[in-house]
């Protein structure tokens, strides 16, 4: 039975990629038909998401380190008595304080860039 799983994980992502290439390829075929281009359909460029993305990332380690540091201050270096559940919620707290700053902050940036422009 072991031995199933990854060939079942194997056949799903070879399906999946297969399915969207095939529906992407009738999309476009279909555009073509009602005499439509289909290269016209094609997302633009987005400049900012790069400076989103490592905003983001950043954002996230300082969650962590700031979430390491509060843990280590609060609870020491050794976590008992059920407190492993509180530690744990500080981290995805600060994780998500902080993800939210630096998507903020990109958010900033892009608006003071675009309304110069």
């Amino acid at each position: 039975m072991k031995e199933l799983v990854p060939i079942a994980l194997f056949l799903g992502a070879f399906a999946m990629v297969f399915g969207i290439r095939y529906l992407l390829n009738k999309e476009k075929m279909a555009m073509i038909e009602r005499g439509m281009n289909p290269s016209e359909n094609k997302t633009n460029a987005q400049p900012f998401l790069s400076l989103k993305f490592g905003l983001l990332l950043v954002g996230i380690g300082i969650g962590l380190l700031a979430a390491l540091f509060t843990v280590r201050g609060i609870f020491g270096d050794v976590l008992t008595d059920g407190k492993e559940g509180q530690a744990v919620a500080i981290y995805f707290g600060c994780i998500g304080v902080f993800g939210g700053l630096g998507l903020i902050i990109s958010y900033l940036v892009e608006k003071k860039w675009l309304d110069k422009k």
